[in-house]
């Protein structure tokens, strides 16, 4: 893998700690700066936009990475939920899991909102991430119906 910090002057552990600075806790660009510069980094304001821009995603990436695969999956609760959206004035349905942290985990969208598209999500989304310790759901019967032929009905919690 080629070094992706060639090319810059400061040192990869700089950009690494100016950038999860960024990331981590809700500062601008101006007090990255300002706390850097009281641990004697002079850099400007742009340079944090400049790395962000440049390595946030692949440092979003690895902490994704790192997160899923030291993480069992039997403790995480999922909140699936599904919504009307219109594609070409055609009234589809896009179905979303959501784990207990907040993270997207799949979005699939169908024509139909029956018991055969609530099992293809459920199976695709299952066969990724493995299976939850509890799915929350709204009380559509599809849901039901679709863990009833999985084999996981006792892992379905009803929301509102």
């Amino acid at each position: 893998m080629p070094n992706l910090f060639r090319y810059f002057n400061s040192s990869p552990e700089v950009i690494r700690l100016t950038v999860m600075m960024y990331i981590r806790y809700p500062l601008s660009l101006w007090q990255v700066k300002d706390l850097l510069f009281e641990r004697g980094i002079d850099i400007c304001h742009e340079t944090v936009r400049f790395w962000w821009n440049r390595f946030g995603p692949m440092f979003a990436a690895e902490i994704r990475k790192r997160r899923i695969h030291h993480r069992p999956y039997s403790l995480w609760r999922w909140h699936l939920d599904e919504i009307f959206v219109r594609i070409d004035g055609e009234t589809h349905y896009l179905w979303r899991a959501v784990d207990h942290e907040g993270e997207v985990l799949e979005v699939f969208a169908t024509k139909r909102r029956d018991r055969k598209a609530a099992l293809k999500f459920i199976k695709r989304t299952t066969k990724r991430y493995g299976r939850p310790w509890a799915i929350v759901t709204d009380r559509l019967r599809s849901y039901g119906a679709a863990m009833k032929v999985i084999g996981n009905i006792e892992c379905q919690e009803c929301g509102r």
